[in-house]
Order: C-alpha cells, then structure tokens, then sequence
C-alpha cells in the first residue's frame, strides 16, 4: 500500500501558488477497500471508493482504472483492484498539469506534465479526455485561473473539445456541475478567458442555449471587460456579465443551470433597472419611488448595496442615490396621519423625493 499526493495541490506548488482553498488529494496504490476501513478511513464514495482520513479528513481515493459505457460524466464503470498501477490512475486524469504524482518529495510524472506547466499549456493527458463532459468546463475554467500565468489551451485538446461539442457529448452536462465551474471561473481575477474558451469551442451555445446569439459571447472585449472588475465576488460578477441581457433571459438562464436565488435576483434587478439608475435625476417622483420600492431598497439593504456596487462597475453615479434612500429612511412614521397611513408615508416619500430633486438643481 502506497500513498501518493495527486493533482492540484502538486501543481501549484510547482507553479509556485500558495492558495489554502486548493485541497490536498491523495491516491492509495495496492490497497482495498476492506483495507481502509481497517485502518479507521471512513467511505464516502458510492461509484468508486473515496475514503477519509481519520484525523485529517482528506480525501483518499484507491487508484482506478475507467471504462466508459453511457453518455455524461457519470457513465463510467471502475476498477479499483489493487493491481492498478500509479500510472494508470494519472492516466485517466484530464491533463497533464494534474496528472502528476509525488510521495516523499519524489515527483512522478509520466506524461510531462512539468514540461506543460513550464510551457503554460493545458493539454490533455489521453484521448479519453473526451469521455467526460466536464472537462471541457474544467479547461476553461483552468484557462481563467491561470491567464496570470499565460496558459493556453493546447491545439490538439482544442480539438478534442471541438469534437466533444459536435458529438453531443457537452449535451450531457448536467446544470448544478456547469453552474459550479461557472461560479469558480468568476471567483477568479480573469475570469474572461473562462468565456473565451467555450466560445471558442462553440460549447457556449449548449451550456448557455439562450445567449448564443448574443453579442457578448462572442465579442472579447465584452469578457475582458470582467477581468478589470474591482471584486471578487462571483454574484456581482454574475451580474455585470449579463447586465445587457433580458430580464427574462437571464431568468431563462438561471432556470436552465439552476443558479441559487442571490444570483437570479441580483442579476434581474441589474438588468431591470441600471438605465433607469443611470438617469434617476429625469425620472419624475413616482418614477424614483418605484425605483426604490421595486429594488427593495430599505428592506433588503445588503442586497441594494451589492446593486450599487454593480452600477458603480457599470460607470453609474450612486452617492445621490445613497443621499436619497437614507433620507428615505429615516421617516418619522409617528409624526403622520394615522387614518391612512400607507398613503401618508407614500405622500411623505414622493415629497423627500421632490424636494431632493429641486434643491440639487
């Protein structure tokens, strides 16, 4: 029984990257199941055995060997006995960049993966590569982690991922796995590369159906546009990317790869209201309180402040908008007619609203 340090945790230690959210992986070579569990790891896996350490609850996985036989990610059968080798287990990885080994400061690398990172390529390990869906989301999403760093995608793998699409084989993702590469990819500084790289695949119009038509998938200034966002926050990322979009689109979108509720929200009300944001001053008093009533403004303060934040990406004027909302805020209820009061602190609104306009005149 062998224990080997695997993919990402490898390879950014080569690339000289110090980043506590890489988790450490771990292959065991000439072990079984019933082995590990003797030893006190606790299995997770249910497809193939994954086992957790006992004190530090990383992830330990029993060296396996793949054959495909259904479409997707998930239409893989395994061996796991113990004669498979170390190099048959990296073998089956995506790329070379994580198909490298070490145990006690001794590197394995049977398909050069430290001549690809010196060069800055993905490229893919074997022509299995285009067994698995996900790895065409995993590329470009490698792709906007390490555009720092100057990684292309390699000719061939761009091939690879070419035919993958024209075959249907992308067709096969599901959504929660292409919503959590996408969210990944817009954590990053450069997340445009990401976007590049399906478009260059032409798996952008299968993962995003209902903007494939659209002007910002294929216009690179569009994405390099996310690459100079102040943030890395993946929300207000989200929203920037489909600012011009819809809002049924982008609801259409977050239906389709079943984005969580901050994500759908954030990104509709940008949509909805950014020109309006943009020309507050034009609109007459009721158009403004419509404003602040639609966006929420004072109920769900964090999520109007992360609005502002996107507008002042989008090159929006926010502080009069601030000015306005706190005024709008600070109503003294007690002070207003009691026999209607909904009307009276509409009536108190419109008059803040009014007054502030004039006296910025």
């Amino acid at each position: 029984m062998k224990k080997y340090l695997v993919g990402g945790a490898v390879r950014d230690r080569l690339l000289g990257i110090s980043d506590n959210n890489t988790e450490k992986d771990w292959v065991i070579v000439g072990s079984s199941p019933d082995e590990m569990l003797d030893l006190g790891y606790r299995q997770v896996g249910k497809e193939f055995p994954v086992f957790l350490h006992p004190g530090t609850q990383e992830e330990y996985a029993l060296a396996r060997l793949e054959r495909k036989v259904g479409k997707g990610y998930k239409g893989f059968e395994f061996d796991t006995s113990k004669s498979v080798t170390l190099e048959q287990d990296l073998s089956r990885r995506d790329l070379t960049i994580n198909a490298i080994a070490e145990k006690d400061g001794e590197l394995f690398d049977p398909f050069n993966g430290q001549e690809d990172l010196n060069n800055g390529l993905l490229k893919h390990v074997s022509d299995a590569f285009s067994e698995d869906p996900v790895r065409v989301l995993r590329v470009a999403r490698f792709a906007a982690r390490f555009k720092v760093f100057g990684f292309k995608v390699a000719h061939s793998t761009h091939r690879l991922m070419k035919d993958m699409v024209a075959s249907g084989e992308v067709d096969a993702l599901t959504p929660e796995r292409v919503f959590k590469e996408l969210e990944k990819a817009l954590s990053y500084e450069t997340p445009s590369a990401f976007f590049k790289v399906l478009s260059a695949c032409g798996a952008d119009a299968r993962v995003f159906p209902m903007l494939s038509n659209n002007a910002h998938t294929t216009h690179d200034n569009e994405f390099e546009f996310l690459d100079r966002l102040n943030t890395h926050n993946p929300v207000i990322k989200f929203a920037v990317w489909l600012h011009n979009e819809r809002a049924d689109t982008i609801e259409q979108l977050c239906q389709h790869i079943k984005c969580p509720k901050e994500y759908t929200q954030l990104a509709t009300l940008t949509s909805q209201w950014r020109v309006i944001a943009d020309q507050l001053e034009q609109q007459d008093a009721e158009g403004v309180l419509a404003f602040f009533n639609r966006t929420d403004a004072l109920r769900r303060k964090g999520r109007f402040e992360q609005l502002l934040a996107i507008f002042v990406l989008l090159g929006i004027e926010v502080d009069p908008i601030k000015q306005l909302r706190d005024q709008l805020g600070s109503i003294d209820i007690a002070s207003l007619d009691k026999s209607n009061i909904a009307k009276a602190i509409q009536d108190k609104k419109l008059s803040i609203i009014a007054l502030f306009y004039n006296s910025t005149k």
